[in-house]
């Protein structure tokens, strides 16, 4: 028997604490050999709408500790027209992704399941993962750029992993500055918007950019001695991205991925172009995963600054939040079942 997982369900079944430990678990697995996640396949297509474009998004991976494989189909239609170096979002715009999940044991599809609320938490709770690795302990300021969809599910995880008690929040939009400022009333930290940027930087000890944007929001000039730095932006072959500036990959004496696979097959310039000028060392990117199982240690600098580039989605996050809903709504019971034998075929054609 097959269900069906809605964002509704991912939203009231998964706690941030439970993602922020599925990552844990998936970035263990990768870096002992037991999860599989090649890099993401993105491609664009004309269609018969010369306004309009369709991309997808492809990811496919497996956790063997969470004992499910995945298949996250992305699917969208709508026009993305670049201004200013962001991206135009539109009223009608479509999103039909679908995620996949497989049983690791046999093989049979467990669930189809809703990607959009699920997306935004699975990035969240990944920088959170790697906040607490490498942020200093007692950090209680964090400075965020963004008011979207992955500004709130990264403000949340980030907060609920060190001691924040307060939130910087700068967007171009002063509408949607003090927006955020109102979702955030009720959290256990003081949510303020600030008219400057730099302001952001300011006196925080932690930065995080989670922003659409293509171009710098952060001047690696304002950072300050002992700062993590978090970013969410990253390159593919159909979009070049820098959320960042190439200062702040500079003056990194560390720097965290999540994949270098990635880097390379999906032409992430962003951090490839300073390693080939030479302004940052190869040996000195480290893979989050690595970090998890303290394969590499990090440099413990209280003047240095840490960038955890959190510069790819992979489709394991996705199979081990997946494997928590899974479980837990097959408990509850649900009547939104597929029957397995209809996707029965037979033998497999190789």
């Amino acid at each position: 028997m097959s269900i069906i997982i809605t964002d509704a369900d991912a939203e009231r079944l998964l706690s941030i604490p439970e993602a922020i430990e599925a990552m844990r678990v998936a970035f263990r697995d990768l870096s002992d050999g037991r999860a599989v996640n090649p890099p993401r396949l993105r491609y664009s297509a004309s269609t018969p709408d010369p306004t309009r474009r369709y991309t997808a998004n492809i990811h496919a991976g497996a956790v063997e500790s969470a004992g499910v494989a995945c298949v996250r189909a992305g699917s969208a239609f709508a026009p993305v027209q670049p201004v200013n170096g962001r991206k135009v979002n539109v009223a009608d715009d479509v999103n039909y992704t679908i995620i996949i999940l497989y049983d690791l044991r046999t093989g049979e599809p467990l669930a189809f399941m809703h990607e959009t609320y699920l997306s935004g938490l699975r990035v969240g709770a990944t920088s959170a993962l790697a906040v607490s690795l490498a942020a200093r302990e007692d950090a209680s300021v964090l400075g965020l750029f963004g008011t979207g969809m992955q500004a709130v599910p990264n403000c949340k995880a980030i907060c609920a992993v060190r001691p924040i008690r307060r939130v910087k929040i700068y967007s171009l939009n002063a509408a949607h500055r003090a927006a955020f400022v109102q979702q955030m009333v009720g959290e256990m930290f003081e949510t303020i918007a600030v008219d400057d940027p730099r302001e952001v930087v300011r006196g925080a000890h932690i930065v995080a950019c989670a922003t659409n944007s293509k171009v710098p929001v952060l001047n690696g000039e304002w950072l300050e001695g002992g700062l993590m730095v978090v970013t969410i932006g990253n390159s593919d072959a159909l979009n070049a991205r820098h959320e960042v500036d190439e200062t702040t990959f500079a003056r990194a004496s560390e720097i965290i991925i999540n994949d270098w696979d990635s880097v390379e097959a999906n032409r992430q310039v962003e951090l490839s172009e300073p390693i080939a000028q030479g302004r940052v060392k190869r040996e000195n990117v480290r893979e989050l995963g690595d970090v998890v199982t303290s394969k590499v240690a990090l440099r413990r600098d209280p003047g240095g600054i840490v960038f955890y580039k959190n510069n790819t989605g992979l489709a394991m996050q996705f199979a081990a939040c997946g494997a928590i809903l899974h479980r837990k709504l097959l408990a509850e019971g649900t009547n939104r079942t597929i029957p397995t034998e209809w996707f029965a075929s037979g033998k497999p054609h190789l």
